[in-house]
């Protein structure tokens, strides 16, 4: 027995308020739209992890998603020229990672982070 995917669901009033977050900024597609449900992926093939914390590191809220991008500068500049609330950072964590936490059009804690 294996896992083949995990999903994250964010309960969303306005589904079309997550595309100018998961599409617009972070270059996610839709994937699956069911008027009810609507789903943003990417064919990359990624590694399933699950995380348990009693805090989210360096004495923050834990963030209830973690998104690792490709290009850290990039993906902060479009999230602040979009007008998203950045919480935290930018900062480079003692082990090895450089982050922000922005809220998404939800009000959820994303950890947007990449590996130094």
């Amino acid at each position: 027995m294996g896992v083949l995917r995990m999903v994250t669901n964010i309960q969303a009033e306005n589904l079309e308020a997550a595309k100018k977050f998961y599409s617009d900024v972070l270059g996610l597609s839709i994937i699956m739209d069911h008027g009810w449900i609507t789903t943003y992926g990417s064919d990359a093939e990624m590694a399933v992890q699950i995380s348990f914390a009693t805090e989210g590191g360096s004495g923050t809220d834990v963030p209830n998603l973690s998104i690792e991008v490709d290009d850290f500068e990039e993906t902060l500049s479009k999230m602040k020229n979009a007008g998203f609330n950045i919480t935290y950072g930018p900062t480079k964590e003692p082990w090895g990672v450089q982050r922000f936490y922005v809220q998404d059009p939800f009000g959820t804690l994303v950890n947007i982070l990449a590996h130094t």
